[in-house]
């Protein structure tokens, strides 16, 4: 496809960004729809009813855990987007038909859901492919990507395979979403939130990066809830994000939902991956099957580099880039 002469700017609502960054109607279609779904999800957060044990909101007649109620929102909108051909969730692996036609997508309904009692940000996070599959591809294969972010404020960041830098948008009083920034370079600093920490007890060499970060005077930033987790890195322009497995623990993060997504946020704005304990990005692991879980580094290239040269002793992607950080 040809793009339009027109710049993307600061200021443009989300319409306007997609006018100017596609001439793909479709995919158009289903990132301004699934902003409407993410304006939804905010608001339902935002005024559920939380215990001890859940967090609970209305849908209609019923009343639903906010996970689940998020998981609803999202199947029906794409379902009227017409859009969509299949799409899959962390909540319902296997793909359901959506009736539309042009992409699939698979979706996260809400990340972190079990600290939305604690108030701290949570999120949805989604990638959307081309066609009619969601196994027998790989990240790098995504049309878009995108997180929602719910916290004091609403944030839908978001990148297009065709389109350069990784943009937020943020919600407005009024219901619309106004472009706020977008991130092409992600620099060296002082930044990290190191995810399964537990690993560290029968990981040596993840036990022996997370002590070089301590004993380099890093800021720990880390909530459990990967969506501010690795959006504190894009808006930062900084840091790095680690969730990495032992012989006594699981890998828990989902390529298909969570992994692949975000690898392509965090590349589009400049950082880069590593997954599946391969020295490979995030953006070249091979979907083939939904449920699919895997192991993550996003981060500056310097820190991804550090990442793959301490647990696996070697980094032969980034050879050539040297650390150079600063606070």
């Amino acid at each position: 496809s040809t793009k339009l002469a027109a710049r993307a700017e600061v200021g443009d609502t989300l319409e306007e960004f997609l006018e100017k960054s596609t001439d793909d109607l479709k995919l158009r279609q289903l990132m301004l729809s699934m902003g409407e779904a993410v304006r939804t999800i905010a608001y339902k957060v935002r005024t559920a009813s939380c215990n001890a044990t859940a967090c609970i909101n209305s849908f209609g007649d019923e009343q639903l855990a906010v996970d689940l109620l998020a998981d609803k929102i999202l199947f029906e909108t794409l379902k009227f987007s017409g859009v969509c051909e299949l799409a899959c969730s962390e909540e319902v692996p296997e793909p359901l038909p959506m009736g539309g036609e042009g992409f699939s997508v698979a979706f996260d309904p809400l990340d972190g859901s079990s600290i939305v009692d604690t108030n701290f940000s949570v999120g949805t996070i989604f990638g959307v492919w081309p066609g009619g599959k969601l196994t027998g591809i790989t990240g790098r294969d995504q049309a878009a990507a995108a997180m929602g972010v719910y916290g004091p404020r609403t944030v839908y960041c978001l990148a297009l395979k065709d389109t350069p830098g990784c943009h937020e948008f943020l919600l407005q009083d009024d219901g619309k979403f106004v472009h706020v920034k977008e991130t092409t370079n992600i620099s060296e600093g002082k930044m990290f939130s190191p995810g399964n920490l537990r690993a560290t007890f029968d990981n040596p060499e993840y036990a022996k990066l997370v002590n070089y970060w301590i004993d380099n005077q890093y800021t720990l930033r880390y909530t459990g809830g990967m969506v501010p987790d690795v959006f504190q890195i894009i808006v930062k322009e900084k840091g790095v994000f680690s969730n990495v497995i032992s012989p006594t623990t699981k890998a828990k993060l989902r390529l298909l939902f969570e992994v692949a997504p975000l690898a392509l946020l965090v590349e589009k704005a400049g950082g880069a991956s590593s997954c599946d304990g391969k020295c490979v990005s995030g953006l070249d692991v091979e979907v083939e099957q939904h449920d699919q879980r895997t192991q993550i580094c996003y981060g500056s290239v310097g820190e991804v580099k550090r990442f793959e040269e301490t647990l696996y002793g070697k980094s032969e992607r980034f050879a050539e880039v040297t650390e150079n950080v600063s606070a």
